[in-house]
């Protein structure tokens, strides 16, 4: 089992309204109780911590980082951001969640801004798995759905991935990469779309596991080191 850091910005849930009725202990607390029961060792850091509850010796101390920001990317400290991105490359493995695309550290990995169109209105969302042999899709159905998402839409600014994991279809026809592999350094990244603040994506048993399967491929092993082959 991986040691794991949560990080969530934490501002949606600390204004009385819908996300905080959703996970009113902040997403990083449901994220963490999830993983937890896994098996995982986790820990949880929020923008409001000092260094955002990222230093040197946090990561150090982390084989994978999940990520989840929206409204404050511009608040996440340039240092800390370098920081996050020179463990990525050392081997720690880092899962930017949902509108964590335009994150900090996830552009410097990309090389790209992560821009996107979106739509927030509780549609369905079909979530394909199209990679049904990679460990992050293992014991996973073959594809499911998601009763209320917020859907995203291509034009996505983001490199092709080494995996495309799973595809997600909304009932207008919009189609999207919504679970990408990539390599870096020594580092694995895992994006993954489905996921929103007022809505109870994380809460769906497909999802933790999934959310498990990630992060036991992402944690570091002997086999992480930088190579050509499949992601």
């Amino acid at each position: 089992m991986a040691a794991v850091t949560v990080w969530n910005e934490n501002q949606h849930e600390r204004a009385t309204g819908p996300a905080d009725a959703m996970y009113p202990d902040g997403i990083h607390a449901t994220l963490a109780k999830i993983l937890l029961s896994y098996g995982h060792t986790v820990r949880t850091a929020t923008l409001g911590d000092p260094d955002h509850g990222l230093t040197d010796q946090a990561l150090a101390e982390t084989d994978v980082l999940l990520w989840w920001g929206d409204v404050a990317h511009d608040a996440v400290s340039d240092a800390v951001a370098d920081r996050v991105e020179r463990a990525v490359r050392d081997g720690m493995g880092f899962i930017p969640l949902h509108s964590s695309h335009e994150s900090k550290p996830f552009e410097s990995l990309m090389g790209t801004t992560g821009v996107l169109r979106r739509r927030e209105e509780g549609e369905r969302e079909h979530v394909w798995v199209v990679e049904p042999s990679h460990p992050i899709t293992d014991g996973l159905p073959a594809e499911f759905e998601l009763e209320r998402a917020e859907i995203y839409g291509k034009r996505f600014d983001l490199p092709v991935p080494d995996t495309l994991i799973t595809v997600s279809w909304c009932d207008d026809g919009t189609v999207f990469p919504s679970g990408c592999c990539y390599r870096r350094g020594a580092g694995r990244v895992f994006y993954f779309q489905p996921g929103h603040e007022t809505f109870p994506v994380y809460y769906q048993p497909v999802v933790q596991q999934l959310l498990h399967n990630a992060v036991t491929w992402a944690a570091p092993s002997e086999s992480n080191g930088p190579s050509v082959g499949e992601c």
